[in-house]
């Protein structure tokens, strides 16, 4: 107990050096095995953030809903930012958050997103805005994350897997994740079990790369730890996958 104690007082005075979490608050999973591993406890608001899905479209599809359920328990509306439209609302709708908040803005290229990311980062109402692009420089991922800062708005760079750039150079954001599917639970007859991803948390300021084997978001935005690989020994790349 003292050493979680100590822990957790060492990460939020690395957090107040580095101006993560100084100003604002954070939306906490509601899962201890991963907010442990934040500064703040959650995922930071007033500070960029990347997500990435797979190789595969499903890993997209997984990603979007991740996005899509933090996003729900972020009170305000959402602008997500597209080069052209082709999100499904209605799974968004799945995992909370509801068409009503959802602001689209189809922008044509990447260098559009970005400048549409960064002007809406100066209005604090927004719940938070996500911008769907391929690559980006570290300036400008500091220009988001500095508009991030001044307006507490959440701010989420979604690199689609077909779009991601493998070489990516380094950027600004707080955290980076990268979300794929795996197979459900087996339910031992013919049905579909809750969805199931890996969620990779590549990056961490303040923190240390984790990954976790995690059920998809509920109607409320939440994820779960599924009890049968809560205790699920170190994966083949070193992480220990799950609490």
């Amino acid at each position: 107990m003292l050493q979680s104690v100590v822990l957790e007082d060492l990460r939020a005075r690395i957090a107040r050096i580095e101006g993560t979490g100084a100003r604002h608050g954070a939306i906490p999973f509601g899962v201890d095995a991963l907010d442990s591993r934040l500064p703040g406890g959650g995922i930071a608001t007033g500070a960029l953030h990347e997500v990435a899905g797979g190789p595969d479209i499903a890993d997209d599809a997984s990603a979007t809903i991740f996005l899509a359920g933090i996003l729900a328990r972020i009170e305000g509306p959402v602008l997500w930012c597209l080069r052209w439209r082709d999100l499904f609302a209605p799974a968004l709708h799945l995992a909370g958050l509801h068409p009503d908040r959802v602001i689209h803005v189809e922008a044509g290229s990447d260098a559009n997103v970005l400048l549409a990311m960064e002007e809406s980062l100066h209005h604090a109402g927004l719940a938070g805005v996500v911008g769907e692009i391929g690559r980006y420089s570290t300036t400008a991922s500091k220009r988001l994350q500095l508009a991030a800062e001044a307006s507490g708005v959440a701010a989420f760079v979604f690199r689609r897997s077909s779009r991601m750039d493998q070489a990516a150079e380094g950027t600004a954001a707080v955290t980076r994740w990268r979300i794929t599917a795996v197979p459900s639970q087996d339910l031992g007859i013919p049905s579909l079990g809750r969805p199931r991803w890996r969620v990779e948390l590549e990056r961490a300021r303040g923190g240390n790369p984790h990954a976790w084997i995690v059920e998809g978001c509920d109607e409320k935005g939440r994820i779960g730890l599924p009890a049968d690989v809560v205790d699920r020994p170190v994966a083949q790349d070193g992480r220990q996958v799950a609490a």
